[in-house]
């Protein structure tokens, strides 16, 4: 039998524990540990969920990787056409993880209205694109379809259509200037069929979404050329070593982007993210750790006594710091129970009611994502329990100090 196991188990069930003058410090340990972990869900979650929506808003206008000419072109418009008679398309078979590949084209213009008028980009794309992003945007109408040659049909941000008084099922034209300086521009009649709004001002209010082939008149490319490459790949955390591979599996003539360098600043901020996660999980842990340390002490010189008489019926200094280690592990485990069943209520609570809004215009989406992993939560449980007890080590070997003869007067 593991006696000390059995001691520990009738301290914590005796009505004199309950009621003994350590038993508020108990709680405020317990409380500690329950609100650390609630903390750091949050923080996790949160500080996770932003990141792959932030970076799933970006990849969902750029791609992970964009394969291109090598230009001095810095502006998002295609000027330089290149084939989509290429091995790598319409699979990138040559490079494992790869999910998807569109051939898109961009075009500077500006929409006309009888009383205004704003400069966007039209970005073209065909048959081939994923419109999986977008469903999730699309807040009203429906997504283009390019079924016939000449298809009119564009979606537009929310941003754009507030400012120039559009709505679904609206007409209007869109003035595109040609290489040519001499020669008059194109002026293209759009049906707006659906409204978007990705939360990602920035990017909402230079892009709308229709058909290529107007790009390709009014830049008189021929039929099978196109701006540029559009990869998507299965893991992001793969995203450097998969835009290498990449690069060396297309001619020497194309040039290769990941979006993370193109958007360096986007990516660096979110990097932050990783910093604040980890600052709030040391100092909540060391926080819980102190209160646990501040309870086991209590603990022990309330059982002083007990100590003395253990020591003289022969129990060495190990076994009873493995009593109090026990003790303080049900604790632990109070404020374990208690912290999950709030955080994962609170997390699950936003998740589905949107209890949080968030400034889209300072964190690029409209309310706190969250992301919630089992595996994270384990971890999360397993270390605080390894690192708390770890830390009650140190106090409990006061109790090797403790003689028996002095403990058992102890009063």
């Amino acid at each position: 039998m593991n006696y000390e196991f059995f001691i520990a188990k009738r301290i914590i069930g005796s009505k004199a524990y309950k009621s003994s003058i350590s038993a508020p410090i108990i709680k405020i340990g317990i409380a500690a540990i329950a609100i650390g972990i609630v903390v750091m869900m949050i923080a996790i979650a949160t500080g996770i969920g932003l990141q792959q929506k932030i970076r799933e808003k970006v990849v969902a206008f750029n791609g992970d990787v964009l394969i291109s000419n090598y230009d001095s072109n810095n502006s998002e418009e295609s000027v330089f056409p290149i084939s989509k008679n290429q091995e790598f398309y319409p699979e990138f078979k040559s490079v494992e993880g790869i999910s998807h590949i569109q051939a898109v084209a961009a075009k500077f213009g500006v929409i006309r209205t009888e009383t205004d008028f704003e400069g966007a980009i039209l970005k073209g794309v065909g048959t081939d694109y994923d419109w999986k992003y977008f469903k999730e945007f699309l807040i009203e109408g429906r997504l283009p379809t390019f079924e016939k040659k000449w298809s009119e049909e564009v979606l537009i941000s929310q941003y754009l259509a507030n400012r120039l008084g559009f709505k679904v099922d609206d007409t209007f034209q869109m003035v595109f200037l040609k290489t040519d300086t001499e020669k008059l521009p194109n002026i293209i009649t759009f049906n707006i069929v659906g409204i978007y709004n990705s939360g990602f001002e920035d990017l909402d209010k230079q892009f709308l979404i229709g058909n290529i082939r107007h790009i390709q008149r009014i830049n008189k490319w021929k039929e099978d050329q196109i701006g540029n490459f559009e990869v998507f790949i299965d893991d992001f955390d793969a995203l450097q070593t998969k835009g290498i591979e990449i690069y060396k599996n297309t001619p020497s003539t194309f040039n290769t982007q990941i979006v993370s360098d193109k958007y360096a600043s986007i990516f660096e901020w979110i990097k932050i993210f990783d910093k604040n996660i980890y600052g709030i999980i040391g100092i909540m842990i060391l926080v819980a750790g102190i209160n646990m340390i501040t309870a086991l002490l209590v603990l022990i010189l309330e059982r002083t006594q007990m100590i003395g008489i253990l020591k003289a019926l022969g129990s060495n200094n190990w076994s009873i710091r493995k009593l109090f280690l026990y003790n303080a592990s049900y604790l632990i485990f109070l404020g374990l129970l208690w912290g999950n069943i709030l955080g994962l209520g609170l997390l699950f609570a936003q998740k589905y009611f949107k209890l949080f809004p968030l400034d889209p215009s300072v964190y690029y989406v409209t309310e706190a994502p969250v992301y919630i992993s089992f595996g994270y939560v384990f971890a999360l449980n397993l270390g605080t329990l390894v690192l708390c007890l770890m830390m009650l080590l140190v106090p409990s070997y006061i109790i090797t100090k403790i003689s028996p003869v002095k403990a058992i007067r102890f009063d």
